[in-house]
């Protein structure tokens, strides 16, 4: 179907604002999650502004690469997954690479947060009740329980959700109130140039949107102005509460807390654990990442669902939805009980390889062919031709290289 179909479909602009809108949450929330619990210790390194540029160059590469997922989703309509998207453009192999490299994102991202989850959760049982739990026990109750609510499908999901989603934003907001005052500028000055590229992967794993294209050019009848408004604001929004997270952090903990925090792979809510008079601080900290794992699993876990449902051909039956949440539940949640401190390995394995090779090399080459092979190219949403197509597949196989010899 072409994009003439869709617009042919659809309503009008002022007819979509309010719609607009709602993409917008949709395409924030999808990318505001976990990683944020892995930035600040890699980026420590590195310093506040070094990555702030980074931040910036990394949301328009991400930005820049949706929009071209997005053209060929509109070449052939509706909710077309990028699995199917990349049989029809690169042929069986290409459909292939992309079911493969799917799994690998989709697991490396369980595997954090089931590695993250049971940190938290065995620290918040620690200061309850002052007896120390290892974190795998962490890690099996939250899968556990978490799974259970997989299982309840969609429904439960979404309940859960929206009031997860509530206590996200209340603690995010919490901590920047509280955090402001305590931010020591003089922590921010510090910079090594030598040190960015540790947080690329990270920062391009929470920029991934790109899941969400396809629904959402259905939602909006394949319109290409709502469309692009809907995931510039919306990848945007991420964005600057990525620096203000950035701001916070490295503005409250010394260099040196991080290094031991960045040793021992935990997530960046730890390394406030020893800032003087910041008690508020450290206590909305560890909820913010609470909500953050949750949140990001839950959305995470139920497309992982869906996803293997369709590529294993399960039906959702009672039986059927035991086996899936197993799937998707069991080997990260052994992976964390083996590597207790695998998250921001995970996280790398997840931005590094996952993201880039999906959302950065596979939408290259899918326009590239249809544009100059199969003559597909009915409006052209990203400019710059083969030169810009060229670029960002140069750095996305060096992002890839990067993390690879690394």
């Amino acid at each position: 179907m072409s994009t003439q179909s869709f617009q042919n479909n659809g309503s009008n602009e002022n007819e979509h604002n309010s719609s607009v809108l709602g993409g917008i949450l949709l395409v924030a929330g999808c990318c505001i999650g976990a990683g944020m619990l892995g930035l600040p210790v890699l980026s420590a390194q590195a310093g506040f502004f070094p990555s702030v540029v980074m931040f910036v160059l990394c949301w328009l590469f991400m930005l820049t690469t949706g929009l071209l997922l997005l053209e060929v989703n509109l070449w052939y309509g509706g909710e077309v997954s990028i699995v199917t998207m990349a049989g029809r453009t690169l042929g069986r192999t290409g459909k292939i690479v992309s079911w493969l490299v799917f799994l690998s994102l989709f697991y490396s991202l369980m595997v954090a947060y089931s590695a993250a989850s049971g940190l938290l959760i065995s620290e918040f049982v620690e200061m309850a009740t002052g007896y120390s739990w290892h974190n795998g026990w962490g890690s099996f109750f939250f899968c556990l329980l978490f799974g259970v609510v997989l299982y309840l499908g969609t429904g439960a999901v979404d309940l859960f959700n929206r009031i997860l989603m509530a206590g996200l934003i209340l603690a995010y907001v919490g901590l920047v109130s509280v955090g402001a005052s305590h931010v020591n500028t003089n922590l921010l000055m510090h910079y090594d140039w030598s040190t960015v590229t540790m947080v690329i992967p990270v920062i391009i794993v929470s920029f991934g949107f790109h899941n969400l294209i396809p629904s959402l050019t259905t939602y909006f009848h394949g319109e290409i102005k709502p469309l692009k408004r809907t995931l510039i604001l919306g990848s945007a929004i991420p964005l600057i509460v990525y620096v203000i997270w950035e701001w916070i952090i490295l503005g409250l903990v010394p260099l040196a807390d991080f290094k031991s925090v960045l040793d021992k792979g935990d997530i960046a809510t730890n390394a406030l654990k020893d800032v003087a008079g910041a008690y508020w601080v450290t206590d909305l900290a560890q909820s913010f990442a609470f909500f953050a794992i949750i949140t990001s699993f839950l959305t995470v876990a139920l497309s992982f669902v869906d996803f293997l449902a369709d590529g294993l051909n399960i039906e959702k039956t009672p039986k059927g939805k035991a086996l899936l949440s197993l799937l998707v539940m069991g080997p990260p949640l052994v992976l964390s009980l083996l590597y207790p401190d695998i998250f921001l390995s995970a996280l790398n394995v997840a931005g590094g390889f996952g993201a880039v090779i999906l959302f950065g090399i596979l939408p290259v080459l899918m326009v590239w062919k249809g544009r100059y092979f199969q003559k597909l190219d009915k409006q052209q949403i990203v400019p710059g031709g083969k030169p810009l197509l060229a670029l960002i597949l140069a750095l996305s196989v060096w992002v890839v290289l990067l993390q690879f010899f690394k």
